[in-house]
């Protein structure tokens, strides 16, 4: 799992039937200090995630695990939506 802060939406019109009916998120990396990494990552929303919201993922099989995701061909999720975090007792976001 990461964190990450959605920073678009992707839409396709052809897809593996299995696919219809969920929503793609593009999710750009954070670090536990709350700063953006290099990469992103397209993933399924599970929750109802917007844009510049701070979410979780999960990658790899644990993706296929929520109840939208089951059966599906899925290799990341947004599973939360997130509040706040801590590091070491230090606040490092709040929503």
């Amino acid at each position: 799992m990461f964190l990450g802060k959605v920073v678009g939406t992707l839409v396709s019109t052809q897809k593996e039937a299995s696919l219809d009916g969920l929503k793609f998120l593009v999710v750009r990396r954070l670090t536990a200090e709350n700063e953006e990494e290099s990469g992103y990552v397209v993933a399924a929303d599970a929750v109802g995630a917007g844009l510049d919201e701070v979410v979780m993922v999960a990658t790899g099989s644990s993706a296929r695990q929520t109840k939208f995701t089951d059966k599906r061909p899925c290799d990341a999720v947004v599973m939360a939506i997130v509040d706040s975090w801590e590091v070491s007792g230090e606040e490092k976001y709040r929503k």
